[in-house]
């Protein structure tokens, strides 16, 4: 479930054009006002205040933001003005074609998106950068890690509840195999297993390799892979048990330690907003005895702030 605020009575989008307009004038901007006003409107909310701001004002609403705002700030509004599917592809630009490729972003936008969302992104990528995302992938990644992503980009998996038991006990045994061996060839079974199959299903296998071999199919991951291969397959392993705490997880460790890393708790908190956000603050607080409000607080500053916890909601 979302947590975005929208009000009870919304603003007509000229109304708000009118107002964002306003809070350009002058010396400096009212960034309370920006706040204020797309930090509670959804995706079409917000694309139709920017037709409205364009029509009235012949000038564009986002390269506005971007000359007014700077700094985190101006990352988190100009990210969350897109809807999903144009946000996801330019967020996969950036982090594979950036001026350092962002391998976990791209991990995290590829293996938590429905079969349905990545045929759509792969289309808008094309039509907007003009060029396949699988051949951005080629070029920037390698190795099993590239074979992985390619093969999860383009494999038809099933997305439905129903799971075949035989299947599932087979596939447990062959992981034991592909993993124990490390053998080359066995990455391939990896790479089939882990893109082909239902996330239903891989949460079978999960637990049916745990009652065979009493180990966990994540530790053995990890004990036998390595570096974005490895995280790649445990994310699609941990998205197919539970996104949320996946997500729970991510934003965690973005903000453990000295220093946060903005960029990824910007992504995280913009792409999952209007999504899911309000089970990942329940998984953030069941397993680490903090609301997610809390952290985001403690980590961040000034009018930056206050957008990402208005896109948080209430501090539950």
């Amino acid at each position: 479930m979302a947590t975005t605020k929208i009000p009870m009575t919304v603003p007509s989008p000229r109304v708000d054009a009118d107002q964002l307009f306003k809070a350009f004038k002058g010396r400096g901007c009212d960034t309370s006002v920006i706040i204020n006003i797309l930090a509670h409107r959804n995706a079409t909310q917000r694309a139709l205040i920017e037709q409205e701001y364009e029509t009235k004002f012949s000038d564009d609403l986002r390269k506005r933001l971007q000359s007014e705002l700077h700094g985190h700030l101006k990352k988190a509004v100009l990210l969350w003005m897109p809807e999903a599917v144009e946000r996801d592809a330019s967020i996969l630009k950036r982090s594979l074609r950036g001026a350092v490729t962002d391998h976990k972003a791209v991990a995290e936008i590829i293996c938590t998106r429905s079969g349905s969302q990545l045929r759509q992104i792969k289309q808008v990528y094309y039509n907007t950068f003009g060029v396949k995302l699988e051949e951005d992938i080629e070029s920037e990644a390698s190795g099993n890690h590239k074979r992985v992503l390619l093969a999860y980009l383009n494999t038809t998996r099933y997305e439905g509840p129903e799971i075949d038991n035989v299947s599932v006990e087979n596939d447990a045994r062959t992981l034991k195999s592909a993993v124990a061996r490390k053998h080359k060839s066995d990455d391939q079974t990896l790479i089939q297993i882990f893109t082909d199959r239902s996330r239903t299903h891989l949460v079978a296998v999960r637990s049916t390799y745990r009652s065979m071999f009493g180990k966990e199919l994540g530790k053995a991951i990890r004990d036998e892979t390595r570096g974005n291969f490895e995280h790649v397959l445990l994310t699609i392993l941990q998205c197919a048990e539970n996104s949320c705490f996946y997500f729970a997880k991510a934003l965690r460790k973005s903000m453990k330690g000295l220093g946060t890393d903005d960029t990824a708790l910007i992504r995280m908190v913009v792409t999952r907003a209007e999504v899911d956000m309000q089970f990942i603050i329940s998984e953030y607080r069941k397993r680490y005895k903090k609301t997610l409000h809390n952290a985001v607080h403690s980590d961040t500053t000034g009018h930056y702030r206050t957008f990402l916890l208005s896109l948080l909601g209430p501090n539950v």
